[in-house]
């Protein structure tokens, strides 16, 4: 009798130990590794004496074989890390989710039941990435039509803190994605004249297009909490709507994104002129090897008449 209640508890230990084990710990140079290959990736970051923490870490150690079995990703710790400032302004405790390296911030309680089925339900990025070329064909934001409401973020290649925020993003588009449509577009790059157009000097910098109006976001905090709370309740009371502005001529907007591409990176503006100087060099050498000619041809016609 003895014997089967000991093997019942062993039993009934191992399994607990199934269910909860110890997530593998790994240092950044292993990180960089994992989130350069191929698999996806679940990080949990941690750090010292930090109860919030511990409390996160104890809920995916309970679900950390469903998502190996859900989402087919790997499940790591990454304690004291540098890296977590890539990811996360706010730092420790941060659960982010890299799908073949784009990272997804679980923006929510520490729940069992609400990381699996966030992660799950994203599996590939949310955000749209726009650009001069398809921004208001997507967005129709001059006419508020047919494609609902849209929350960009614009940012910049030379815009650090930018880069930290696009974890952050992703979980703005996860929470928002049923409601409204969530994108980004680089303001330097690809879309250089819709910046231009919405008169974005600064990154990174947010708005919100809803039936033809645009609304601002102003608040200088840039977590999950403020940016979703802005475009659910808050984008009336924090900014005044403005009218979205025409799209500019097509001639006028090649020739502004051109100035400014120019005005952005000396060495092109260097290297043009150089190529407007000898363009209009060997044009002139044309144009005098082409009047000799004419003339000579001039002056035989004219010696033959004679």
């Amino acid at each position: 009798m003895n014997t089967i209640f000991i093997n019942i508890v062993l039993v009934v230990f191992i399994g607990l130990l199934d269910a909860r084990s110890v997530i593998e710990r790994v240092d950044d140079s292993d990180l960089v590794h994992l989130l350069t290959g191929e698999e996806n990736v679940v990080v949990l970051f941690t750090k010292n004496n930090c109860e919030a923490c511990d409390e996160l870490e104890a809920v995916l150690e309970n679900i950390q074989n469903e998502l190996k079995d859900d989402i087919g990703a790997v499940v790591v710790k990454a304690h004291n890390s540098h890296m977590v400032n890539l990811y996360d302004p706010s730092k420790e405790p941060a659960l982010i989710y890299f799908r073949r390296g784009m990272p997804l911030l679980y923006h929510g309680e520490p729940n069992a039941e609400e990381i699996v089925q966030r992660f799950s339900e994203n599996r590939e990025p949310v955000v749209r990435e726009l650009s001069d070329i398809n921004f208001e064909h997507l967005t129709q934001s001059a006419t508020g039509a047919t494609t609902g409401d849209w929350f960009v973020f614009f940012y910049s290649a030379d815009c650090v803190f930018c880069l930290r925020l696009h974890a952050t993003w992703e979980a703005v588009g996860a929470n928002l994605k049923h409601r409204l449509n969530v994108a980004r577009i680089d303001r330097l790059g690809s879309g250089i004249a819709t910046a231009k157009r919405f008169g974005i000097v600064e990154s990174p910098e947010f708005i919100f297009l809803r039936q033809g109006k645009v609304y601002r976001y102003k608040n200088k905090q840039y977590n999950a909490n403020k940016l979703i709370e802005f475009v659910e309740k808050d984008y009336m009371k924090q900014t005044k709507a403005e009218v979205v502005p025409p799209e500019a001529n097509n001639l006028n907007s090649f020739f502004g994104i051109y100035i400014d591409v120019l005005s952005n990176h000396p060495q092109l503006l260097m290297i043009s002129s150089i190529a407007v100087l000898l363009t209009t060099i060997l044009g002139c050498i044309v144009k005098c090897v082409s009047w000799k000619r004419t003339t000579v041809e001039k002056n035989s016609k004219a010696k033959k008449s004679k």
